[in-house]
C-alpha cells in the first residue's frame, strides 16, 4: 500500500505526473546534469552538432582571412599583382561564407534555446500541479510566478547567447593561437599564451565573486513579485486598513535590495581586468614583431596578420564580461527551480491503485491529523461510520477541525494516524485520479476561473449545452445567467469578480450537479446566498443529495435537520454525535452553538422552538 512517504522516484511523491517525464532522473543529479539533459534532449543533438561545426568553421574562416590579408599585403609590397588578385578573390569568398555560417549558427542555437525554455516550463508547471496541498500552503504565489516566468526565461538566455557565445569565444581564443603556430615564428606564441593564462586566472576570480551577487539578484526578484502579488490580491484589505504606505515601503525595500545587487554586479564587472590585459598584450606583441622584423624574421604582411589574429582575442575578452554573468544568473535560476521541483511531498497519485466506481460508505478509523511541518494535532482520534447515500452534518465552533476533516476524504492531505476507508478500502489504495473524480467539494470561498460560465460549470466534467443548462436550473442559476449579455458564454473575470458571492456559489453548485459525484462535500456553501434564494434551492439541494454520500459543514438548522448523522467537533475531537433532537438533549456544546446563533435558552431549544 502506498504511503506517500517514499521518495525513491519523483513519480511516487507527486499527486499528478504528466504522461512523459524525460527529466525525472536528471533532477536528482543536480543543476549541471539537469541542464545538460535538457540541452541534449531528443533531436537537439543534431542541431547541437551543426552549431558546433559552424562555430568552429566560422572561426577558422575568420583566422584564415587575417592570414590571407597579411599575405595580400606582402604581394602588394612586392608588386605581385597577379597573386594579389587571387588573394582578394579568396578573401571575398571567405568573407561571404563566414556570415552565412554564422547566420545558420545563430538561428539553430535560438531554436535550441526556445526548446529548452519550452520543455523546462512544461516540466516545472507539471510538477507544480503534482505537488500536494501542504506544499502549496507554504509557498508565496508571487515567488512561484517569478520562478515559472523569469527564472525559466533565464535558462533560454543560458543557452543563447551564454553557452553558445562561450563556445564561440573558446574557438576564437584557440584557433587564432593555432594559426600563429602554423604560420609565424614560434616565439610569437608567447603573447597569446601569456594572455590566455592571465585571462583564465582573472575569469576564475570574476566568477567566484559573481556567484553570491547573482543568487541575491534572483532571490530579491522573487521577493518583489511575492510582495506585489500579495498586495494586489489583498487590495481590498490594504485599502480598508489604509496600509498603502506600508505596502509601498515594503515593496521599495525589496526593490532597493534588487537594485543594490545589480549595482554590486556592476562594480565587479567594472574591475574586470582581461580587457586591459589584451591591450597590453597587443602592444607587447607589436613590439615583439618589430624586433623580429628588424632581424629579418617577419614581413610587413606578417605583422599585420599577427596583430589581426591577436585582435580576434578581443571577442573572447569582451563577451566573457556579460556572458558569465548570465551563466551565474541562469545557474541561480536553475537552482531555484530545482529547489521546488525536488521537494518531497506527502501524497502520491498511486496510478496502479484501485480504479472503480465507489458506493460511498465511509469509515474514519481512529484518525488523527497534524498539518505537515507542525506539531499540533488538528484532529484527534476521530472515529465514525456512515453508509452509502447518508448525509452527515459537521458542526462546531471556528477552529474545531470541520473543514480539515472533510479535506482528508479526497486526500488533499494524508492522515497522520489511523485510516479512512471508502467501501472498506483504505483511500490510499485508490488511484488518486479515480478517487477525486468521484468527490465534489464546494467551499464557502468559491474559486471560479476567468473563463465563460459554461466553461466553469463543465470544469472537471465535460457536458452538453443542454446538460449544463439543466444543472444551472437545478442550482437556481439559470435565471441570472440568462440576464447576462452573452448568457452562458459570458466571461466572469478573474476569480469570478463580475459575479456576486451568491451567484458564484450557485455556479459552483451547478458544477457539482453536472459532475454527479458519489461523495459531495458542502463547506458552508450557501453562506453567501440570501434567504429568498436559499428557499428556492433547498429542494434542488435535497435532490442532489439523493443517492450520494454527503458531508455538510453548516450552522443552518434547515440543512442540519436533513442529516442522518450530526457530528459535533470541539478542539479536534468528537464531542458528540447523533441526530438533532438527541444532541440537543445530550450535548452541551451543540446547545451552545444554537443558543449563540438564535439567542435562545436551553429550555426553549429543548422544547423545539428552533
Amino acid at each position: 500500500m502506498p504511503t506517500g512517504n517514499n521518495s525513491d522516484t519523483e513519480a511516487q511523491t507527486l499527486e499528478f505526473t504528466p504522461a512523459r517525464d524525460y527529466f525525472q532522473k536528471a533532477r536528482k543529479k543536480g543543476v549541471f546534469r539537469w541542464i545538460l539533459n535538457h540541452i541534449f534532449h531528443g533531436t537537439n543533438k543534431i542541431f547541437i552538432l551543426i552549431v558546433l561545426f559552424t562555430t568552429v568553421l566560422a572561426s577558422i574562416l575568420a583566422s584564415s582571412i587575417s592570414v590571407l590579408i597579411g599575405n595580400a599585403v606582402d604581394q602588394f609590397v612586392s608588386a605581385d599583382y597577379g597573386s594579389l588578385i587571387f588573394f582578394t578573390i579568396t578573401i571575398l569568398i571567405l568573407g561571404l561564407f563566414t556570415p552565412i555560417f554564422r547566420l545558420l549558427n545563430y538561428g539553430l542555437r535560438e531554436v535550441l534555446a526556445q526548446r529548452l525554455e519550452r520543455d523546462t516550463r512544461e516540466e516545472f508547471y507539471g510538477i507544480l500541479l503534482g505537488k500536494s496541498q501542504s506544499f502549496h500552503d507554504k509557498q508565496r504565489i508571487g515567488d512561484i510566478m517569478a520562478r515559472v516566468t523569469d527564472d525559466v526565461r533565464m535558462l533560454n538566455f543560458l543557452l543563447s547567447p551564454a553557452i553558445s557565445l562561450i563556445f564561440e569565444s573558446f574557438t576564437t581564443l584557440v584557433i587564432p593561437i593555432f594559426f600563429i603556430l602554423l604560420n609565424y615564428p614560434i616565439q610569437l606564441i608567447f603573447e597569446p599564451i601569456l594572455f590566455t593564462i592571465l585571462f583564465l586566472i582573472s575569469l576564475r576570480r570574476y566568477i567566484r565573486k559573481l556567484s553570491p551577487v547573482t543568487a541575491s539578484i534572483r532571490m530579491n526578484f522573487g521577493m518583489i513579485n511575492a510582495s506585489l502579488n500579495e498586495a494586489l490580491s489583498g487590495i481590498e484589505v490594504v485599502k480598508g486598513s489604509t496600509q498603502e504606505n506600508y505596502e509601498l515601503e515594503k515593496y521599495m525595500m525589496f526593490a532597493k535590495q534588487y537594485r543594490d545587487a545589480y549595482v554590486q554586479q556592476g562594480k565587479i564587472q567594472a574591475k574586470y581586468m582581461p580587457i586591459l590585459f589584451l591591450g597590453l598584450i597587443i602592444t607587447l606583441g607589436l613590439a615583439h614583431c618589430i624586433v623580429l622584423f628588424n632581424l629579418g624574421l617577419l614581413t610587413i604582411g606578417d605583422i599585420i596578420a599577427y596583430i589581426a589574429l591577436l585582435d580576434l582575442l578581443y571577442f573572447s575578452t569582451f563577451i566573457s564580461i556579460f556572458v558569465f554573468a548570465i551563466i551565474k544568473l541562469a545557474g541561480s535560476s536553475a537552482e531555484r527551480l530545482l529547489e521546488l521541483m525536488n521537494q518531497v511531498t506527502e501524497i502520491d497519485e498511486n496510478p496502479n491503485g484501485i480504479q472503480k466506481e465507489i458506493k460511498g460508505s465511509i469509515k474514519f478509523d481512529n484518525v488523527s491529523f497534524m498539518y505537515p511541518g507542525t506539531t499540533n494535532l488538528v484532529l484527534k482520534n476521530i472515529s465514525f461510520e456512515i453508509k452509502p447515500g447518508q448525509t452527515v452534518a459537521i458542526v462546531g465552533t471556528t477552529g474545531s477541525g470541520k473543514t480539515t476533516l472533510t479535506k482528508l476524504i479526497s486526500r488533499l492531505y494524508d492522515v497522520t494516524k489511523g485510516k479512512i476507508l471508502i467501501d472498506g478500502q483504505d483511500i490510499r489504495d485508490f488511484a488518486l485520479k479515480s478517487l477525486r473524480a468521484q468527490i465534489s467539494y464546494i467551499e464557502q470561498d468559491v474559486f471560479l476561473f476567468s473563463f465563460s460560465i459554461f466553461e466553469n460549470i463543465t470544469f472537471g466534467k465535460l457536458g452538453s449545452k443542454e446538460s449544463v443548462i439543466e444543472a444551472a436550473k437545478q442550482a437556481q442559476a439559470d435565471d441570472f445567467i440568462n440576464q447576462l449579455p452573452d448568457k452562458y458564454d459570458s466571461k466572469i473575470g478573474e476569480r469570478g469578480v463580475l459575479l456576486s458571492g451568491g451567484e458564484r456559489q450557485r455556479i459552483a453548485i451547478a458544477r457539482a450537479f453536472l459532475a454527479d459525484p458519489k461523495i459531495l462535500i458542502l463547506d458552508d456553501s450557501t453562506s453567501a446566498i440570501d434567504s429568498n434564494t436559499e428557499d428556492k434551492i433547498q429542494f434542488a439541494i435535497k435532490n442532489v443529495l439523493r443517492n450520494r454520500t454527503t458531508f455538510l459543514i453548516t450552522h443552518r438548522l434547515s440543512q442540519i435537520r436533513w442529516a442522518d448523522l450530526i457530528i459535533v467537533l470541539k478542539d479536534g475531537k468528537i464531542e458528540a454525535k447523533g441526530d438533532h433532537r438527541e444532541l440537543l438533549k445530550i450535548s452541551e456544546e451543540y446547545r451552545k452553538i444554537f443558543i449563540k446563533k438564535f439567542d435562545l435558552d436551553e429550555q426553549e431549544l429543548l422544547r423545539g422552538v428552533v
